[in-house]
């Protein structure tokens, strides 16, 4: 009879392959715990570089066709200008005009910068655009942020809780989604990457992503856990399941969802696109993380949260009662077929009245025949 060979998907899925992820969840927790603790650290000592949106600043934009060296050229150049300690910030903006990014000028300096970019691009001063940004449109703007990101969490820790009807789920989602949002962070302190409303807006994405991912691992947890008191399996063991059925899902999606976004961060990057790079950066590690958090970070907490429940420990002692009791009656069936199989097997078996030589014939007893003893009768 001819089998077919499933997938590694397929074998993940139906349970015949399954990694034990729960069970070495400590062992994901002090990963995280680690990155977390790099994250931090580096926030703290280096600090993050905010864009003129949210310190304040000038912004001047000339047109000036770009080259693959012009933004080097024009960065190393700024440092010449009349007015020292520019603070200044140099992109490509297309391939005909750059900006460049100030701090807060005066009225005077303003006049003079604008006269250094405009003979360092070849045209008039009058040509060079600017545009000043004050340090409290900067709060202003990082306070909404701030307020809009807690509405954020309290909506999604509401939705989910009605959703599953669990509140812990709600905990182990939100954890998942700072565990991300700080090693984003993180890492733009890390690379020096300047902070700017696309950077914003690439975070705010990648807090929908992680969401997203962990609901789908959530649903199939759900799925599984469902009747659970009538069966033989732990919270955990149905958790686990759970992550090997989407573990290649979520791995697939993570992929095709990450290729573009490195084109994007690769593009502005090489293009020297502050704005691209900026966003696609934000969205290349958030979009990492994010499904490494649902996977190893999100489902294990859930675990262990709802393991500690006494529900599941009173269901834990049950199935712990009823394989001591099937143990007991394996070994009790086992102790009654002992006997019979010694009582069976134990006598010597009776001798074999079978010859195993060649056979003998018995000796005549008289020397004369058999015709012989006849006539004489």
């Amino acid at each position: 009879m001819s089998t077919t060979k499933r997938s590694i998907a397929e074998r993940l899925y139906t349970g015949q392959l399954s990694y034990d992820f729960i069970k070495n969840r400590k062992l994901w927790f002090i990963i995280s715990a680690v990155l977390l603790s790099a994250s931090l650290l580096l926030i703290l000592v280096r600090g993050l570089t905010l864009g003129i949106e949210f310190r304040g600043g000038t912004d001047f934009q000339a047109p000036m066709q770009v080259q693959s060296t012009t933004v080097d050229d024009v960065r190393a150049q700024v440092g010449d200008f009349e007015i020292e300690d520019l603070d200044a910030q140099v992109f490509a903006v297309g391939d005909d005009a750059i900006r460049v990014q100030t701090r807060s000028l005066n009225p005077e300096e303003t006049t003079t910068t604008r006269a250094d970019i405009g003979e360092l691009a070849g045209v008039a001063p009058e040509e060079v655009t600017y545009n000043a940004i004050g340090p409290s449109w900067g709060e202003q703007i990082s306070r909404q942020g701030l307020v809009a990101l807690v509405v954020f969490l309290v909506a999604v820790m509401l939705l989910i809780a009605a959703y599953f009807r669990d509140w812990k789920m709600s905990i182990a989602a939100i954890v998942a989604v700072f565990h991300d949002l700080i090693i984003t962070v993180g890492v733009y302190a890390l690379v020096g990457f300047t902070v700017t409303p696309a950077t914003v807006i690439g975070v705010l994405t990648i807090l929908g992503y992680s969401l997203y991912d962990t609901v789908v691992v959530f649903d199939k947890i759900r799925e599984n856990v469902k009747g659970i008191g009538h069966t033989n399996k732990t919270y955990s063991q149905q958790a686990n399941y759970a992550v090997n059925q989407v573990i290649v899902r979520s791995i697939n999606t993570t992929i095709i969802g990450v290729l573009p976004v490195l084109a994007l961060f690769i593009a502005g990057a090489t293009l020297q696109s502050g704005p691209l790079a900026d966003l696609g950066l934000a969205l290349l590690v958030g979009m990492i993380a994010g499904a490494y958090s649902s996977l190893f970070i999100a489902a294990p907490l859930l675990a262990w949260l709802r393991e500690r429940e006494p529900r599941m420990i009173e269901h834990r002692e049950q199935i712990a009662r009823r394989a001591a009791r099937a143990e007991q009656k394996h070994a009790r069936s086992a102790a009654k077929a002992e006997p019979a199989f010694a009582a069976a097997g134990s006598p010597a078996a009776p001798p074999t009245t079978e010859p195993t030589g060649p056979v003998v014939r018995n000796q005549r007893r008289t020397a004369s025949t058999r015709a012989e003893r006849r006539g004489r009768k």
